[in-house]
């Protein structure tokens, strides 16, 4: 897309310049809002596999349209109740509790459908705006650093609709915003492939690198080196000057510990060690755990498993079995992860890391049924 001949200021912080002709509007302008205000004698039996109507709540958006299959359903009188958010194919839904500015647009509609709390449906009621036009202004930036200019700090996600029709976008004619929809349908369409490609590849590059891992750590890395049969299913043939050992052989393997009650202030959310939890093992980017989210106290300290810099873990239950990272801080660990200590020279505990990364699918498969 090109430049415009001439831009004006559009006296919106978050905005900046425009094209000239462009105008400024405010969504209460030329747009319905409406979201539900409260239920009445709301029971879990009102929720419905199947019914009258489709009852759409935030969960249900998918890639910028609502996934129907998903909804609960509930009866006509239930829809009846509110008859300011009953549903109409073109109109905007944009969440405004939690995970505020998710979008979607209605269409397909095959039966009667209202709203969830957490929604206001925005319909267009000029023919001056486009829906599709609103859909990309609302996606873009700017419509998020207008909720950055207008939460004042709060930390409590809600999106008011006095503050959100008083939203300011820039409004070109018709016939462009027709053209900016499509001009944007096209090119992020284009960027969703390329990212879908990418993430093929990627997953590729992962199976790749877990061949050679697997091919390094089982058989070496000398092509042309002598096999014979392990004699375990999950190993296969290995070099035949290679020797099968046990782990606990050649390092000492300890659990870590968990202070109870959880979560009590004794022993948690201190400033003394930092507290290694499954989820510091498993979520840790690359190889290595550089820091933790929380500690503990040191009355908390002397009821877990203090562990040294160096030190190789593996997350040893549920399903996140199996994955190996080595601390590079001391910490305590919970009883969710293994430690190995005091390696004998015949084992490198960098070799051992491997072994584990390229087995972790395997441990798990061993485990299933197992409780």
């Amino acid at each position: 897309m090109e430049r415009y001949e001439k831009y004006k200021e559009s006296d919106i912080e978050w905005v900046g310049e425009i094209p000239e002709h462009w105008e400024v509007k405010k969504i209460k302008h030329f747009c319905y809002v409406k979201g539900r205000v409260g239920w009445k004698g709301l029971k879990s039996s009102d929720f419905l596999q199947k019914g009258y109507a489709y009852l759409v709540t935030g969960t249900d958006f998918k890639t910028n349209r609502i996934n129907w299959e998903k909804c609960y359903n509930i009866d006509q009188k239930r829809y009846e109740e509110d008859p300011y958010i009953q549903l109409k194919n073109d109109d905007l839904l944009i969440t405004k509790d939690g995970t505020i500015g998710k979008l979607a647009i209605v269409d397909k509609l095959d039966k009667p459908a209202c709203l969830n709390s957490g929604i206001f449906v925005v319909r267009s009621l000029d023919q001056q705006l486009s829906t599709q036009y609103l859909y990309w202004v609302l996606y873009s930036d700017v419509f998020k650093k207008f909720n950055g200019y207008t939460t004042y700090g709060s930390t409590i996600q809600h999106l008011y609709q006095n503050v959100f029709v008083d939203f300011s976008y820039t409004l070109p004619s018709i016939i462009e915003q027709f053209k900016i929809s499509n001009y944007l349908k096209i090119k992020t369409k284009e960027i969703d492939e390329l990212i879908a490609q990418k993430v093929c590849l990627l997953e590729l590059y992962e199976k790749e690198k877990e061949v050679i891992i697997n091919q390094a750590v089982t058989k070496g890395i000398d092509p042309d080196v002598r096999l014979k049969d392990s004699g375990i299913a999950w190993l296969g043939e290995i070099p035949e000057h290679w020797k099968l050992t046990k782990i606990g052989y050649s390092t000492t393997i300890v659990r870590g510990a968990s202070p109870r009650p959880a979560g009590s202030p004794r022993y948690f959310n201190g400033d003394f060690m930092p507290w290694i939890t499954v989820k510091e093992v498993t979520n840790a980017i690359g190889k290595n755990i550089k820091s933790t989210e929380t500690f503990l106290t040191e009355e908390g300290s002397k009821l877990s498993r203090i562990i040294q810099p160096e030190t190789l873990l593996l997350s040893n239950s549920g399903a996140t079995l199996g994955v190996p990272k080595i601390a590079k801080i001391e910490g305590c660990i919970n009883d969710g992860s293994g430690a190995f200590i005091n390696f004998e020279s015949n084992l490198l505990r960098d070799f051992l890391y491997w072994f584990f990364v390229s087995h972790t699918q395997i441990y798990r498969e061993k485990m299933k049924g197992n409780g």
